[in-house]
C-alpha cells in the first residue's frame, strides 16, 4: 500500500505544480444564484446524514449484533466503534422496526460522504477567503482532478483494510468520485464574481473561522467517520465552542468596514491564495502519505508546494516593486513569519492532542493570526514608497 500511496502523493503533486498559475478564465454561468447554494449549506447537510447514519448503525449493532462489533473491528485498526448506547439509544433501537435492513449503514454510507465531506470543507475555507478563486477552481477541470486524486488515495486505504465489504465500498466511492465534482460545479455556477477585500480585521476572523472548522471536522472525523458516536459527549463542549466562534465569525466578516492593507499583509494573504490552491488536488494524498505512505515522501511534497507558492506570491506582489520597497518588505515578512513560527511552535508543544492534526490546526491558525498582525502593524510604521503600485489591491 505505501507503494501506492506515495505514488498518489508524487502525481498529484506534479499535476497541481504543472498547472501553477492564477486561473484567470472567467467561470460560466449557470442559472441564477441562490444564497444556500454554497459549500457551507451541503457541507452541513453532509455532516448531518453521517450523524443521522451513526444512529442508524447503532440501532443496527444493538439490535442485529447485541450490542457486538467484533464481526466488523477484526478487519479495522484500534479505535473504532465506540457505541452510543445509553439508555436513550437503546430505547430507540428496542422500537426500530426491521432493524436488519440498516445493514448499509456499516461503511457503505459513509463511503459515499466522506469524499464531499473533505471536499466541501476544503472549497468552503477557499470560499472564505477569495469567492473568486473559490468559483474559478471549483468551475475547473481541477475538481474532477482531486476527486481522483482523493478517491485512490481512499480506495488504496480501503484494500489494505479488506473486509466483507470492500468491494461494494469501492464501487460506491467511486460513483461518489462523479457526483461529487457536479455537484461542486454546479455550486460554483451560482457563486457571484470577485474576491473578498484583504484588511487585518477580516484576515482574523478568517483564521478564527479555519480554525473552528477545523475543529469541528475533526470531531466529526472521531465521532462519525470512525463510528465513535459513544465520544460525542465528551467532544460536545468543545464542538459547541468552535461552533459559536465559527458562527460568529462569518456573521463579522461581510459587516466590517473595508480596510486599507498595506504590502506585507497583502502578500501574506497572496501566499495562502496560492498554498491553498496548489494544495487542492494533492492535499489528501499528503495527508494520508504521513500514516500509509513514507513521510519523508509526503513531508517534501508538502514543502515543495509551499515553496512553488512562495514563488509565485514573489512573481505576484514584487514584479514591479522597487529595491528599497522589496528590502523592506523581506524585512517585514521576515519577522512576521518568525514571530509566527515561535507561536506556533509553542501551541502545538504545549498541549497534548489525541490527533496530531489538533496540533497543527492550532499552530497554524495561531501562527497565522500572529503574521498578519505583524504585517499589519509595520504596514502602518513602514512608509509606503512608489514601487509599492506593483502590488496587487
Amino acid at each position: 500500500m505505501a507503494i501506492e500511496v506515495d505514488a498518489a502523493v508524487l502525481a498529484s503533486t506534479a499535476v497541481s505544480l504543472a498547472n501553477a498559475r492564477p486561473s484567470t478564465r472567467r467561470a460560466p454561468d449557470g442559472g441564477p444564484r441562490r444564497r444556500w447554494a454554497r459549500p457551507e449549506t451541503f457541507l452541513l447537510l453532509v455532516v448531518g446524514l453521517l450523524y443521522l447514519n451513526q444512529v442508524l448503525f447503532t440501532v443496527y449493532v444493538l439490535r442485529v449484533h447485541g450490542g457486538d462489533t467484533s464481526f466488523i473491528g477484526k478487519y479495522l485498526p484500534p479505535g473504532y466503534f465506540v457505541l452510543a448506547d445509553g439508555p436513550a439509544m437503546r430505547g430507540l433501537a428496542a422500537h426500530f422496526p426491521m432493524p436488519e435492513l440498516l445493514a448499509p449503514s456499516l461503511l457503505r454510507v459513509q463511503a459515499f460522504l466522506e469524499l464531499p465531506f473533505a471536499l466541501l470543507a476544503y472549497v468552503t475555507v477557499l470560499r472564505w477567503l477569495d469567492r473568486g478563486l473559490y468559483r474559478r477552481l471549483a468551475s475547473s477541470w481541477l475538481v474532477w482532478a482531486a476527486s481522483l486524486s482523493y478517491t485512490f488515495v481512499l480506495c488504496t486505504v480501503e484494500w489494505s483494510l479488506h473486509n466483507p465489504y470492500t468491494v461494494d465500498d469501492i464501487v460506491i466511492r467511486l460513483c461518489s468520485a462523479v457526483l461529487t465534482p457536479l455537484l461542486l460545479q454546479w455550486l460554483a455556477r451560482r457563486e457571484e464574481e470577485g474576491s473578498e477585500r484583504v484588511s487585518f480585521a477580516r484576515m482574523l476572523l478568517f483564521a478564527a473561522s479555519v480554525w473552528a472548522l477545523g475543529h469541528l471536522v475533526l470531531s466529526v472525523y472521531d465521532t462519525a467517520l470512525l463510528y465513535n458516536l459513544g465520544h460525542l459527549g465528551g467532544r460536545l463542549p468543545g464542538a459547541m465552542a468552535a461552533l459559536g466562534v465559527l458562527v460568529a465569525a462569518r456573521w463579522a466578516s461581510p459587516r466590517l468596514a473595508w480596510g486599507q492593507a498595506g504590502p506585507a499583509l497583502t502578500s501574506i494573504v497572496a501566499g495562502l491564495r496560492w498554498a491553498l490552491l496548489l494544495f487542492f488536488v494533492p492535499a489528501l494524498a499528503v495527508r494520508y502519505g504521513v500514516n500509509f505512505g513514507s513521510p519523508l515522501i509526503a513531508a517534501a511534497a508538502g514543502l515543495l508546494v509551499c515553496l512553488v507558492a512562495a514563488a509565485c506570491t514573489l512573481r505576484e506582489v514584487l514584479g514591479d516593486a522597487g529595491t528599497t520597497r522589496r528590502l523592506l518588505w523581506a524585512g517585514q515578512v521576515v519577522v512576521a513569519l518568525l514571530a509566527g513560527a515561535v507561536t506556533g511552535y509553542a501551541a502545538v508543544r504545549l498541549v497534548a492532542d489525541t490527533y496530531y492534526e489538533a496540533g497543527l490546526l492550532r499552530g497554524a491558525a495561531l501562527c497565522f493570526a500572529v503574521v498578519v498582525g505583524v504585517c499589519a502593524l509595520t504596514d502602518r510604521r513602514l512608509p509606503r514608497g512608489r514601487g509599492d503600485s506593483g502590488l496587487p489591491p
